[in-house]
């Protein structure tokens, strides 16, 4: 009998489909400032757009809106995805929790995230702690550490492989040696890669550079104009990240149509996609390259790969992936679960 029901577990395991994993995306509505108003609606449509995707594909969303964006996110996504909760900021990657495969982090905003001006520490504090605040009221789980870094400077295949630009070096005055072994102990990392940034007076965030799509996979941008960044890109990745893969991807960066000079844009750079266990959300920016762009990714993953409309936002900097706080375990159904409760 024994050994009847242990061929039956085997065939079923053998013939069952992959299964299917689900991630919480945490968005953030635009705040009532002057800086955002001239976006506002943009952000708001975009989000709207990208949540239906997600909520179509099988993943969950939860947008943190303000009171005067509430009816319109409840109405176009359902008011279960929205609870009233205003972030001081759009970029829930950089400030929020780090690591979705693992114990979740918290590591400290960086200054340069809010301008890089005299008291830029401080409000990147205050918008980190407006999202602790939330935190802890849901009763997520996580660590804290002193060490700097924003969430769109590390990137990681949820195999044990990390991805950071040297500006993680610079914050915290380590050598590779040493922000590697700290990195390794805080993440449960097997092997990081430092990589110096394609843009040293921006915010040098890894993931606009590269993206690991699969394990052991990443793609990288093109660069047609700078092959030796891009040959010294793919070395230091093979040489720090043993046995992985490198592939690169069209990149019809677009610097016109940046909003910010202090935040480059983000039209035209695909490696800001939002990579989860069994999907892909993929920007696309209303160009000719788009279709390219997909048929590449498509032809190196096995994951399912979901176009996300990203002309709208792009110029502020970011999109898909830096809008978006990934959570999933315990963690999302703890955030889930608050959120019913305070809309009940």
């Amino acid at each position: 009998m024994k050994r009847l029901i242990y061929s039956i577990t085997l065939m079923l395991v053998i013939i069952m489909p992959k299964l299917s994993f689900a991630e919480l995306i945490v968005l953030a509505s635009p705040p009532n400032d002057s800086y955002y108003k001239p976006f506002h609606n943009k952000i708001i449509n975009f989000q709207v757009d990208y949540a239906k995707k997600v909520i179509s594909n099988g993943d969950d969303v939860l947008i943190l809106s303000s009171e005067k964006s509430y009816k319109t996110y409840a109405k176009e996504v359902g008011a279960k995805h929205v609870l009233i909760y205003p972030m001081d900021d759009i970029w829930m990657r950089d400030f929020t929790l780090t690591n979705p495969s693992g114990e979740a982090i918290v590591f400290r905003y960086t200054a340069e995230a809010q301008g890089g001006y005299d008291n830029a520490q401080q409000v990147a504090d205050q918008v980190q702690e407006t999202f602790l605040s939330l935190a802890n009221e849901a009763g997520l789980r996580y660590k804290s550490t002193s060490l700097l870094n924003d969430g769109g400077n590390l990137v990681d295949d949820y195999a044990g492989n990390r991805i950071l630009s040297t500006k993680f070096l610079n914050d915290n005055s380590l050598t590779e040696k040493q922000a590697r072994q700290k990195l390794v102990a805080l993440t449960g990392a097997k092997h990081v890669a430092f990589i110096e940034s394609d843009e040293p007076e921006g915010l040098e965030h890894a993931d606009g550079i590269a993206s690991f799509v699969d394990d052991n996979v990443v793609v990288i941008n093109e660069y047609p104009d700078d092959e030796r960044y891009a040959s010294y890109l793919k070395s230091e990745l093979k040489r720090q990240l043993p046995g992985v893969t490198v592939h690169s991807i069209v990149t019809p960066y677009d610097p016109d149509t940046t909003f910010d000079s202090q935040y480059p844009s983000a039209c035209g750079l695909y490696t800001n996609m939002l990579v989860t266990p069994d999907k892909i959300y993929f920007p696309q920016f209303g160009i000719p390259e788009d279709k390219l762009a997909l048929e590449q990714l498509e032809a190196i993953t096995s994951k399912k790969v979901v176009p996300v409309s990203s002309e709208q936002v792009c110029g502020l900097g970011g999109g898909v992936r830096c809008m978006s706080l990934q959570l999933r375990g315990e963690n999302a159904e703890k955030l889930l679960d608050y959120a019913h409760e305070k809309s009940d």
